[in-house]
């Protein structure tokens, strides 16, 4: 559709949002609400994209900064949605134009699609909804013969117009070549003194523009927000369609209602998700792998047959076939566990590379390493990789054992086969194949007794 311009009108306030943060960048599933309009728009192919700002400008700017097939308009003052198209006109050189809302997040592509279709030849289309009750929202206001004649606002509604069930959304496919006649025509004689661009339909009936109106699927595609409350509801239809997405394709979820898609998911055959999970970025997920209650997965690859346990935090990590991970772990940027790999309760690993069927089964801190395979790290060891100023890597060789509550002062490194005893503050390289220890002799002081408190 190398003739169509798009128009994203994104310059609202959000006054009811109660918030510094202009509206269209509050956040549906991780993402601003214009993102998720840009996302839309861009499927359609446009030969330009168009976004009117206003409110908080340099900061929806900064927000999709480096996005260089967008083209901004600033609308200084907020005169009302036909003054907004207006100030895209500069921009606007195809066939048809289509104008969108920056606060209304979840139309369907196919809706569009179909909307532009209807609209081809030089028609002006619009997507109309029937609602039981459209208080609060533009009617579609049609002649004797059911040829829509123009949309009358809810502030300036007869009783007559304002009992018409067929409302307008406010999205529209516009001749691009009629635009800037009609735009210069628009008045602000109205009840919020504003310059509409529902008032461009009356100028098309005017020139014998034929109108063609197309309805969404279901009605939350062309709801807007403009308070938290409607926020929230449109996050969990949000939610729910990705939910039933991943059911379709296979996915087991064991409660949809609660699952938060919050970036992309792909994933193998015969994955189980449990209850009150958070995917973040882009996560991979293998094939037969299970995901337990109350995980959070962001940018993190899981591959086959590996079991992620409740509780666990993964971000920008990596997880080898077979391998378990928590409950309660914590794998941090960097994490790339091999093949087998288990990494128990209270654990966490950051930046650190471990072997093929290597443990790190308890309490334990593993930072700027490297661990072989066959290893077994014991309960409450931790690579002290940090002197206040720099990182140091920690080496672990094949085979390794490390007891309990060691603390291994990088840089240092653990030869294959090197086994190292209990409590052992392990501060120089462990040769291959041997025991080292490294603690202080045990004392006993005869005769010692407690303090006992004096009384006063």
């Amino acid at each position: 559709m190398s003739a169509l311009d798009v128009v994203i009108l994104a310059a609202g306030k959000g006054t009811r949002m109660y918030s510094a943060l202009p509206k269209v960048l509050h956040r549906i599933a991780g993402k601003p609400l214009l993102g998720h309009v840009i996302d839309t728009a861009r499927q359609l192919a446009p030969r330009q994209l168009t976004v009117v700002y206003g409110f908080g400008g340099e900061t929806v700017l900064e927000c999709f900064a480096g996005q260089h097939d967008l083209a901004w308009a600033l609308q200084a003052e907020q005169l009302g949605t036909g003054h907004a198209l207006a100030q895209a006109l500069p921009h606007l050189a195809g066939e048809t134009t289509l104008m969108l809302y920056g606060d209304v997040p979840l139309t369907r592509l196919a809706t569009l699609q179909q909307l532009l279709a209807a609209s081809a030849g030089g028609k002006l289309g619009i997507l109309t909804d029937i609602l039981d009750d459209a208080t609060g929202y533009g009617r579609i206001v049609r002649n004797a013969q059911g040829f829509v004649t123009h949309i009358v606002e809810q502030k300036d509604a007869t009783p007559e117009e304002a009992a018409i069930r067929e409302m307008n959304t406010g999205i529209l496919a516009l001749p691009t070549a009629r635009l800037a006649g009609w735009l210069s025509e628009l008045k602000n004689d109205n009840a919020q003194g504003e310059y509409y661009a529902t008032d461009l339909i009356a100028l098309a009936v005017r020139d014998g523009i034929e109108i063609a109106t197309v309805h969404p699927q279901d009605h939350w595609e062309a709801e807007g927000i403009n308070n938290k409350l409607q926020l929230a509801a449109l996050e969990r239809i949000h939610q729910r369609n990705q939910a039933e997405a991943l059911l379709k394709a296979g996915v087991t979820l064991l409660d949809p209602a609660r699952f938060d898609l919050r970036g992309s998911l792909t994933h193998g055959k015969d994955v189980s998700i449990d209850v009150n999970c958070v995917f973040e970025g882009q996560v991979e997920l293998g094939h037969n792998v299970s995901i337990g209650a109350n995980c959070v997965l962001k940018n993190v690859r899981i591959a086959d047959h590996a079991a992620i346990h409740a509780f666990s935090h993964l971000e920008d990590a990596s997880v080898g076939a077979g391998s378990l991970i928590g409950p309660y772990a914590r794998l941090r940027p960097g994490a790339e566990l091999a093949e087998g790999v288990h990494i128990g309760n209270f654990v966490e690993v950051k930046k650190a590379q471990i072997g093929v069927g290597s443990k790190v089964n308890h309490l334990s801190y593993i930072g700027d390493a490297q661990i072989g395979s066959d290893c077994n790290i014991g309960a409450g060891t931790i690579t002290c990789n940090y002197d206040g100023v720099n990182k140091f890597r920690t080496i672990i060789g094949d085979q390794v054992f490390v007891g309990s509550n060691n603390s291994l002062v990088a840089p240092v490194t653990l030869g294959d086969g090197a086994t190292t005893g209990a409590g052992s503050v392990i501060s120089k390289d462990a040769p291959a194949g041997q025991l080292t220890v490294a603690r202080a002799r045990q004392t006993t002081l005869p005769g010692w007794q407690r303090p006992v408190k004096q009384e006063k």
